[in-house]
């Protein structure tokens, strides 16, 4: 089974959504890492301190690494976040705030 592809069933319509101004595909249903991973993004934020790339760890919205900016809420958790069509999603630096 290829994560990437459904898991039977019609997929219903596609939509889209922008990550950093670049329009993706998603589907109903989908979180927002859903989507970012079916686009191919593996990581939207970087750590405060070394700035490193993180995106899904746990995928259960325990580890906060995947916190991203939807909407212009940052620290939205992308595994818990369901995608909505128009979603404006930004990768996220630190803390999300202008600190």
């Amino acid at each position: 089974m290829n994560p990437r592809e459904p898991a039977g069933g019609l997929p219903l319509a596609a939509f889209t959504v922008t990550l950093d101004g670049r329009e993706l595909e998603a589907r109903p249903g989908q979180t927002v890492a859903a989507a970012l991973w079916t686009a191919g993004v593996t990581s939207w934020r970087a750590t405060r301190g070394a700035g490193r790339p993180r995106g899904v760890f746990c995928g259960i919205g325990i580890c906060f690494d995947c916190l991203v900016t939807v909407n212009d809420r940052p620290n939205q958790r992308a595994c818990l976040v369901p995608v909505r069509p128009g979603d404006a999603i930004r990768t996220q630096e630190g803390t999300g705030h202008d600190d």
